[in-house]
């Protein structure tokens, strides 16, 4: 197949012969993209989420690339929901080695204006959730045969001005994750912390906000927002062999914005190159011009 076909990926062909494992949120964005990259590479996919017929389109077009996936509709926020899905993930796959905690959202709002209700909507989404299926990953399978986990967090470092429920959400992950690496050792779990990323995620936001998302580039040292692939490509090498000896850590892909200091101006002397290897990849409506 030509790129044109499939996932152009830069890690060998094979690297995931004879594993499965999970995707989370794999209905669109990130998941969706990892989702391809790993069955890219030889893995067979479980693709989770609330919406079956985007997990559907997802999967055919796995299939249509060559590679292996199935699909589960599950609300990851329900412990029974999670508990009887993975069993049947096990029970068709055969086996969990991966786990990618992907599935997440939120809504744009300062801390006075969110309601108990939508405090915990987020919470539930992007902690407890991502909680239970690490949870049970470990106790149905990782626990006698080991693996590997990665968290999506976000870039909520110093604060998360008007989407304090999620930073405070992304925060708990990565604790989580930090306590996990030690007590389910040797399975190895991970986090990734996405910064902004030109992915159909930016789509969510309302009317309002578009101007501001347009100039978000601006902000970025590195001059541009990142692609669905370099968030996919650190996936992809703290769940490989390579990163055999890293646990606990968070893997930043932000194009440095956490390091840009108050008072002191971007250099703006340009972008650096972008990597993208998503032969399905596609830029947010948003950002058109």
């Amino acid at each position: 197949m030509t790129k044109l076909d499939r996932y152009g990926s830069i890690f060998r062909a094979g690297l995931f012969d004879g594993q499965a494992g999970i995707v989370t949120g794999g209905g669109s964005g990130l998941g969706r993209c990892a989702a391809h990259e790993l069955a890219a590479l030889g893995a067979k996919v479980a693709l989770i989420g609330r919406r079956a017929d985007r997990l559907e389109r997802v999967r055919e077009e796995i299939a249509r690339a060559g590679g292996e996936a199935r699909a589960y509709a599950c609300d990851i926020r329900e412990e029974d929901a999670v508990r009887d899905t993975v069993s049947a993930v096990l029970r068709g796959l055969g086996r969990i080695d991966f786990l990618l905690n992907n599935a997440g959202g939120q809504f744009a709002a300062p801390l006075e204006s969110i309601s108990a209700k939508g405090w915990e909507t987020v919470v539930r989404t992007n902690l407890t959730g991502g909680f239970l299926m690490a949870r049970e990953c470990y106790t149905q399978c990782m626990q006698a045969q080991g693996g590997a986990m990665v968290n999506i967090i976000a870039d909520m470092w110093n604060g998360m001005p008007t989407m304090g429920h999620s930073g405070a959400a992304r925060a708990g992950m990565l604790n989580f994750t930090e306590t996990a690496a030690f007590e389910w050792a040797p399975v190895r779990v991970n986090a990734v912390a996405p910064g902004w990323i030109a992915s159909s995620g930016l789509d969510q936001y309302p009317a309002e906000m578009r101007e501001h998302i347009r100039g978000l580039h601006r902000l970025v040292p590195a001059g541009r927002l990142g692609t669905e692939s370099e968030v996919a490509a650190a996936i992809v090498f703290l769940l490989s062999p390579a990163a055999g000896f890293i646990s606990g850590s968070c893997l930043r892909v932000d194009g440095a914005v956490p390091n840009a200091k108050a008072g002191r101006a971007l250099a703006h002397r340009g972008r650096t190159a972008a990597f993208d290897g998503f032969h399905l990849a596609a830029p947010p409506k948003v950002l058109e011009d």
